[in-house]
């Protein structure tokens, strides 16, 4: 899984817990390690939710200072409404 180079720092040191991707089928699966950032991570869990749910909260535990900057970041793959289906998947770094 690649992660934003505005990120990568905080996903290597724990600080980053959470993504969401807009992804057509999923491309990680729960219990799966993947090697970024220089760690490996393991997801935790995996949810395929419209965009209107995240909370302020889920947007900073991903390393965003709101919605809009996480839409932002999101919409990279393609425009992201309200209603567009993401994943939130939520990952931690194995020692």
């Amino acid at each position: 899984m690649h992660f934003a180079r505005e990120t990568r720092a905080a996903v290597a040191d724990g600080t980053v817990t959470m993504t969401f991707r807009l992804w057509s089928r999923p491309q990680v699966k729960v219990g799966g390690r993947y090697e970024t950032a220089g760690v490996t991570i393991e997801v935790d869990e995996m949810e395929l939710v419209p965009f209107s749910t995240v909370t302020k909260a889920e947007a900073r535990r991903s390393g965003h200072p709101d919605r809009e900057a996480l839409r932002a970041i999101t919409a990279h793959a393609g425009p992201v409404t309200d209603d567009t289906l993401v994943y939130r998947i939520a990952f931690h770094v194995v020692d």
